[in-house]
């Protein structure tokens, strides 16, 4: 690898999709600090976790762009001399996409070509870094989970992502477009979606905690998972911006995974007090679980030296710490 972060984007013209979003508004912002001229584009959909405060302070750094993905005459005009193209945008629920599937369709698969298309009409040389999920997995065969292991969804919503990934790679095969993906896991962190369960289980347990309402563990509590800080998986999208080869995919994952039972208990002491309940699994929840979940980070960490620097304890106690000094703008977005 070849220069720094700082050095790569420094008045760099960088688009995020999603960028009013939880990790699309956390990347605007550090892109921002590193000198890069950002644009965000966001449709705002309200159940999608977009949210004008996420870049407050950021109003006259960033350039926010109101626009649906699928639109393609605005991503024509929007992709257009950038150098850079975060494509964050996504439907990410995993309940929403068995009882809305066409929706989950639309934006996981149809605004992905959208998007492709207009840089392969208007922008080819621009270097796209799409965010993938560890969810195409589905039921993990062997722990911690690699990029070798064989892909299979449990849910619409995996069938979908797994395809707007490789739409990613079909265009870097076919038309030589500069895309990269990164298998995302349970990412965590400041402007995470906490008005609801949509986003992530972690995010709706932020908020209970912090209003005082008891945490609800579905099944025995034994199920583990990997969790990563958002500046980690912020800091894995620039490098790989910045130094992946095209064609490339990447997960992220963390040292440890954790039980549901180890996280409540950690969320109650660094909260200083709360209660959980265990509660069987709801019928619609059971059939699209994935049971234990570990990802396996080792080929970026020896392509694009990544790894996750930030402790689950320390993030839990950031995160906590924010959302109660800025709770008015996350309840009832």
């Amino acid at each position: 690898m070849t220069g720094s972060i700082e050095d790569t984007y420094r008045n760099q013209p960088v688009l995020v999709t999603g960028g009013l979003g939880f990790i699309g508004s956390n990347l605007a912002r550090r892109l921002a600090d590193l000198g890069a001229c950002v644009t965000v584009v966001d449709s705002l959909v309200p159940q999608y976790g977009g949210n004008l405060f996420n870049l407050a302070g950021y109003e006259d750094r960033v350039r926010i762009n109101i626009a649906d993905m699928r639109d393609i005459h605005s991503m024509d005009y929007l992709v257009r001399g950038r150098s850079y193209l975060f494509n964050l945008a996504g439907q990410v629920s995993h309940l929403d996409s068995m009882t809305d599937p066409h929706t989950d369709l639309e934006i996981n698969c149809r605004a992905q070509l959208s998007l492709l298309e207009a840089c392969r009409r208007n922008n080819p040389e621009v270097k796209i870094i799409y965010s993938g999920t560890r969810q195409i997995y589905g039921r993990p065969r062997r722990l911690p989970v690699d990029e070798t292991h064989p892909p299979d969804p449990v849910d619409v919503n995996g069938v979908n992502k797994l395809a707007g990934e490789w739409y990613h790679l079909v265009y870097h095969r076919s038309y030589g477009l500069n895309t990269v993906s990164l298998r995302l896991t349970n990412t965590y962190g400041p402007r995470l979606r906490v008005r609801d369960a949509r986003q992530t289980f972690l995010g709706w347990w932020l908020r209970q905690i912090v209003e005082g309402q008891t945490l609800k563990i579905f099944g025995d509590g034994e199920q583990k998972r990997d969790f990563n800080h958002v500046s980690d998986v912020v800091e894995a999208l620039l490098l790989a911006g910045a130094h992946s080869p095209g064609g490339e995919i990447y997960n992220l994952g963390a040292d440890e995974a954790v039980s549901l039972n180890h996280l409540a208990a950690l969320l109650i002491e660094l909260n200083g007090g709360g209660n959980c309940e265990w509660q069987p699994f709801p019928p619609e929840r059971k059939a699209i679980d994935i049971g234990d979940y570990q990802g396996n980070y080792g080929r970026i960490h020896q392509a694009l030296g990544w790894r996750p620097r930030v402790s689950l304890r320390e993030g839990l106690c950031q995160t906590l710490e924010y959302y109660r000094q800025h709770w008015q703008h996350y309840w009832d977005e």
